[in-house]
């Protein structure tokens, strides 16, 4: 039986020539693709540079113009599928792209939701490029809002890749959200010491820092009684709110309150306990109305132990007993 090649081997040379064909088409829409390509990152670098001038348009030039060269991609690769399949309509090519966006939406869903809320940090501005911001355990400066995560720049040197969906959907802190930030801390004084006095030294030890502001004023406040110590608030503000000048001012702060605080003869008591030992062999106890749980007793009205005297007497009358009853055998 003898079987007929002919046919196939006419379709292959047949897409061979169609293939070669097409070559030129194909190497030019790829260079059409391409200068689209550079067009477009051209126009996202110059708008990033002219909006970057200003702090509060530098978010809008980035949407800007990521929009900008997505858009002017997308065109390049119509005209280069047009320049390949010259049959192609415009009508053709937007319902394959609302197709295909069906399909790479179920796909690419958290891609997309994070591009999208990517989108909305950079519109809204909750915080912006060099801010310090504080989302749940991390902490540091945000580096760059891209289009499928945040990276922050830790204190101590570590990058954090952060998804723009929970930045969106999640409470943020940005320290340096305004221009001016208050700092407090608490000071523990003795019960002994004027409370007054203590306020009037802190606050000069306050006032005497490079960098406090004097308004909004410093201030002190008593906040707690506490175990062993009086705790006062002692609460100012700075400027700038960067964390670095936030450590450095706290420092000299603290460090002239405690200094000032001890020359002036007031107490700085650490936490102390009292232990006392309740004595069970006495008579009242398990008498709550008498007993005394280790606390001193006035004069005259020491209990007396638990029936030890007692219990030495009955152990005597038993001896005494005992021999009298051995000699009466005897």
């Amino acid at each position: 039986m003898n079987f007929d090649y002919s046919p196939i081997w006419e379709k292959i040379q047949a897409m061979a020539n169609g293939f070669l064909a097409l070559l030129p088409n194909i190497a030019l829409a790829i260079v059409v693709f391409l200068i689209f390509f550079l067009v477009a990152k051209g126009i996202r670098t110059t708008v990033r540079r002219l909006t970057q001038r200003q702090r509060r348009t530098r978010n809008v030039g980035l949407v800007l113009g990521r929009l900008a060269q997505g858009s002017t991609v997308l065109v390049g690769l119509f005209v280069a599928l047009s320049i390949i399949i010259p049959s192609l309509q415009a009508g053709d090519l937007i319902q394959l792209l609302g197709i295909s966006g069906v399909a790479i939406g179920f796909a690419f869903r958290d891609i997309l939701q994070n591009f999208l809320a990517g989108i909305l940090i950079l519109l809204t501005e909750p915080f912006q490029i060099d801010d310090q911001i504080i989302f749940k355990e991390f902490e540091g400066t945000v580096e760059n809002i891209e289009t499928r995560a945040t990276t922050i720049r830790t204190y101590d040197g570590r990058r954090i890749v952060i998804p723009n969906s929970e930045l969106f959907t999640n409470s943020v802190l940005v320290n340096t959200a305004f221009e001016n930030r208050r700092l407090e801390y608490d000071v523990g004084i003795g019960y002994g010491d004027d409370i007054e006095t203590a306020k009037d030294l802190i606050l000069e030890a306050v006032h005497d820092t490079d960098g406090v502001l004097p308004h909004p004023a410093p201030d002190v406040i008593v906040v707690d009684l506490a175990d062993s110590t009086v705790n006062l608030r002692a609460r100012w503000w700075v400027q700038p709110p960067r964390r670095a000048d936030v450590l450095d001012l706290q420092d000299q702060v603290l460090t002239n309150i405690k200094n000032k605080l001890t020359a002036n003869g007031v107490d700085m008591p650490f936490p102390t306990q009292q232990i006392l030992f309740h004595d069970q062999t006495e008579e009242t106890d398990g008498d709550r109305t008498r007993q005394r749980e280790g606390w001193p007793v006035r004069r005259g009205e020491a209990p007396q132990p638990r029936s030890i005297g007692g219990s030495l007497r009955q152990l005597a009358e038993l001896n005494s007993d005992g021999k009298g009853r051995s000699a009466n055998r005897a």
